[in-house]
């Protein structure tokens, strides 16, 4: 009889490194202020080359508009969407100021130590908050997460990077921040990096739809090439396979492409360049900002509580997919439900609670309302004994959990 530890040992293994023995490692690139119709209309070959190898996707930023959810189209707010998975309603941060950030919303950096201690992250960034404040390094509500390596707060360096009229200055802060994290990912190679340049988005605020701005995507460009031939000299001569994202933050204006913050269209719709093929969900749904972080998870194959997971937003890009989009209504004592069923087969168990507690101490406890076919796409549920202006609404399936609200 084999030694039981032995066994362990070998499924945390195979767990950690994939059937096929190869490590997996993920980084994600926001370049900022990018919207996809600009995009789309460039001539960019090393996003090309990444999109050849995976998936190009339109996406959206700002929740679902109208609702409770709704989000500003603001840097910060974006990013922290695309960390914890989840809307501004509930990660609170709605503006660049960041205050009062809600960590009972962890970002995937946190999730991925808790699963992963010995394991490394990295930040190569020109905006300090977004390590000191969204990812919360040594915060002590982030259970004091430390990130490996870090390369940020070059902002702050007016005698590296003096700070000219024409803000040229933050293009060479965005080719330290690359060179930097190419460096690490050759002779490194953090298990989970972010990477943030914000070059783009200067030159649109400044510009607007522009010649300035078409220079500032292809100088974006070379840098996406810098990291992307990193990874694959990672590729080619270890024993790793790497997942890739690269998106942005918020769209334009419609008017000259200057502004951002608000809901028009061309504000929410943002694009999403990954070196991964993803699954039938991505094909048949708009994408938000909120679906990366449980594409990383899954890819990273990272430990989430079912009481994190009842809470996240978003829905993961690879592997399969059991339903999306739900939407909900209350009348007259009943709970009305509909879905997109991703997956026919197997059943959706409906989940509801009149409370949020969750976004005050973390816990939130839920009653099993009813199981259904997920194929059936509906149910309709008397809720009388649960009355409330108030309702979270849980719809688990086999491969995945979504979640809405309900308020009177």
């Amino acid at each position: 009889m084999k030694n039981p530890l032995f066994r362990y040992t070998l499924l945390i293994a195979a767990f950690t490194l994939g059937l096929n023995g190869y490590s997996q490692k993920a980084i994600f690139v926001i370049a900022d202020g990018i919207p996809a119709d600009v995009l789309e209309q460039s001539s960019l070959p090393n996003i090309q080359r990444v999109i050849h190898d995976g998936t190009y996707l339109r996406a959206h930023v700002g929740g679902d508009k109208g609702s409770y959810n709704q989000s500003p189209t603001i840097s910060a707010v974006g990013y922290n969407s695309l960390l914890t998975g989840v809307w501004a309603n509930k990660h609170n941060v709605w503006d660049n100021n960041i205050k009062n950030q809600n960590y009972n919303y962890p970002s995937i950096f946190k999730l991925f130590k808790e699963t992963y201690p010995s394991k490394k992250i990295a930040v190569f960034s020109s905006w300090l908050d977004n390590r000191t404040k969204l990812v919360g390094d040594g915060l002590a509500q982030t259970g004091y997460i430390k990130v490996d390596y870090a390369a940020d707060g070059y902002e702050l360096d007016t005698i590296q990077f003096p700070h000219d009229k024409a803000s040229q200055y933050m293009h060479l802060i965005d080719e330290k921040v690359t060179n930097v994290a190419a460096d690490h990912i050759k002779n490194i190679a953090p298990d989970l990096s972010w990477v943030y340049l914000e070059f783009t988005d200067d030159m649109g605020h400044r510009y607007g739809d522009s010649k300035e701005m078409e220079d500032a995507l292809q100088k974006l460009d070379h840098q996406i090439g810098t990291l992307y031939d990193a990874i694959k000299y990672r590729q080619k001569n270890n024993k790793e396979e790497w997942a890739f994202f690269i998106t942005t933050d918020h769209g334009r204006d419609e008017k000259d492409g200057k502004n951002h913050g608000g809901q028009s269209l061309r504000q929410r719709s943002t694009w999403m360049v990954t070196n991964l093929k993803l699954n039938t969900y991505a094909q048949r749904v708009n994408p938000g900002i909120v679906d990366i972080m449980p594409t990383l998870v899954s890819y990273l194959k990272i430990n989430i509580p079912t009481t994190i997971l009842n809470e996240m937003d978003g829905t993961s890009l690879i592997g399969k997919v059991s339903l999306a989009e739900p939407q909900i209504n209350v009348f007259q004592q009943k709970l009305d439900l509909t879905w997109k069923s991703i997956d026919i087969i197997g059943t959706v168990k409906i989940w509801i609670s009149t409370n949020n507690n969750y976004s005050v101490n973390g816990k939130e406890e839920y009653i099993l309302l009813s199981e259904v076919p997920l194929n059936q796409n509906r149910a309709v549920i008397d809720i009388s004994k649960y009355p409330s202006n108030f309702y979270k609404v849980v719809l688990e399936g086999k491969y995945n959990t979504v979640n809405k609200w309900f308020t009177k």
